[in-house]
């Protein structure tokens, strides 16, 4: 049978995925960010998930599958922030002659 959690481990992993829904909100509106405290903090999640027990960390689970797909929609959102915008078809591209 899964044990739950301790209810510290449990409240650390939602503040996490607090953090992570935070930054993606900031990111949207153009604000620019420090990842570092986030990084620190899945970091020591991840860790002490580790060293749980067996059963323990199985009802771990669900709470870290929708962290990682919260993680990845950060990451999503962060490299379409760095990376230009597409030039729109109105753009003309510079002929050969010119560059």
């Amino acid at each position: 049978m899964t044990q739950p959690p301790s209810p510290a481990l449990a409240q650390e992993l939602e503040k996490a995925a607090t953090m992570v829904v935070t930054a993606r909100r900031l990111l949207a509106t153009g604000t620019t960010l420090d990842l570092s405290a986030l990084e620190g903090k899945i970091r020591n999640v991840c860790e002490s998930v580790v060293h749980l027990p067996h059963d323990q960390g199985q009802g771990m689970i669900p709470a870290l599958e929708k962290l990682i797909d919260d993680l990845d929609r950060l990451a999503a959102a962060v490299c379409e922030r760095m990376e230009p915008p597409p030039p729109s078809p109105t753009q003309a591209s510079p002929a050969e002659g010119d560059v």
